[in-house]
């Protein structure tokens, strides 16, 4: 008997994939595999009821330690891509490496997932499975199949699916992120409505602060109170998500090329990210932020890509932990204005001395202030050299 596990939602594009695994592959025996890391328990009821009207063998992983995890890992990093944090992104390798799993444990020969010919997610979760022997399918994108399509083949098979995608948008949740994208959102000049959002409310007049430590540049308590990693996320989600943190209205740039608008919610994310750049600011030489600004984009696009394990990353890494000895400290953040800012931060590794850099002090330590008159001679020379050249003065 032959068997393949699905990466299974209970949405339209998984539940067509069922039947098409056994119809138009030749499998004996599918299986279903849904992936927690933090999506709302509705999701899970949907795939568990659609899973059982297929008569469909069922099982859900919960990998909401190890997500949470990898999100803290991409605070060190300062994890974003154009301009918002990384989230489905890093959600789905850990999806990916679950569903392998459950594939290999219940001797299965395939591997699928509903994922189209035309997104990011099919090249993040092969990624992870082409490291297996098993055969990697693609219903939806082999066999070029449209919603209207899927929809109608549901209807004639008496599929349970409630009219294709649930709803107007195309949402994905995870801990770290809320992604929402198509239908009239794909008009770039379409104003969404705030029905949209769910994580964040409209940004009102009223302020907090709260404050976050640091250890080694991971998150470890919310105003003196340690917490687990998925509890803090969750936590900082509800705080900010209050105050209108953590909305972006993105024209992204997708690994095959296509431009794609997606909007975004990610409170904790910003938070954590904001607070995080604050203490390396006080913590790290000039020379370290500039360079190291050079790895976390290296480390994001790889994380953007779904190749968290490649060796680059494991390189890269070698660098953030080290200059994350010193990211140890408390950082104050106001929210205020749909804004996460950074107003304090503290840190007993602070490279900064308040009365070197005072107005009131004659001199830093050893130096004087006119020891800078020959440093400001020298500096621009070159450039005054260059300028009489180019004028003609020489």
């Amino acid at each position: 008997m032959t068997r393949v596990a699905l990466a299974f939602s209970g949405g339209l594009d998984t539940t067509v994939c069922v039947p098409l695994l056994e119809e138009e592959y030749g499998y004996d025996e599918v299986i279903g595999v849904t992936v927690d890391v933090g999506q709302p328990a509705e999701e899970f009821d949907e795939a568990e009821e659609t899973a059982a009207a297929l008569d469909l063998e069922h099982y859900v992983v919960d990998a909401k330690d190890e997500f949470a995890d990898l999100c803290l890992d991409g605070v060190r990093a300062n994890a974003t891509y154009q301009g918002y944090p990384l989230g489905t992104a890093l959600a789905r390798p850990v999806i990916a490496k679950a569903i392998l799993e459950v594939a290999e444990e219940q001797d299965c020969t395939g591997i699928a997932h509903g994922c189209t010919g035309k997104g990011n997610d099919q090249l993040r979760f092969e990624a992870v499975w082409r490291d297996s022997d098993l055969e990697v399918i693609a219903p939806v994108r082999e066999l070029g199949l449209t919603r209207e399509w899927e929809q109608e083949y549901a209807d004639e098979r008496d599929l349970p699916v409630e009219g294709g995608s649930g709803g107007d948008w195309s949402i994905d949740t995870n801990l770290w992120s809320r992604s929402v994208e198509g239908d009239e959102l794909e008009d770039p000049n379409y104003v969404p409505p705030a029905e949209i959002y769910e994580w964040t409310q409209d940004p009102s007049g009223e302020t907090e602060e709260i404050e976050i430590s640091f250890e080694e540049g991971y998150p470890i308590a919310v105003d003196g109170e340690e917490m687990e990693p998925v509890a803090l996320i969750q936590h900082l989600n509800e705080v900010a998500g209050a105050y209108g943190v953590g909305r972006t209205d993105s024209m992204e740039d997708r690994m095959l090329g296509l431009k794609v608008r997606e909007n975004y919610e990610h409170p904790a994310a910003t938070t954590l990210l904001n607070a995080h750049e604050a203490l390396e600011g006080l913590v790290l030489t000039q020379e370290e932020r500039e360079f190291k600004q050079l790895i976390d984009q290296r480390w994001s696009k790889k994380g953007y890509e779904g190749l968290v394990d490649a060796p680059l990353v494991s390189a890269l890494e070698g660098f953030i932990d080290e200059t994350q000895k010193r990211v140890t400290g408390t950082v104050t953040i106001r929210f205020e204005g749909g804004q996460a800012r950074a107003v304090a931060r503290d840190s007993e590794y602070a490279a900064y001395s308040a009365e070197h850099a005072s107005f009131d002090t004659e001199s830093v330590g050893k130096i004087d202030q006119e020891d800078a008159t020959g440093v400001a001679k020298y500096h621009g020379f070159q450039r005054r050299l260059a300028n009489s050249v180019i004028d003609g003065d020489e």
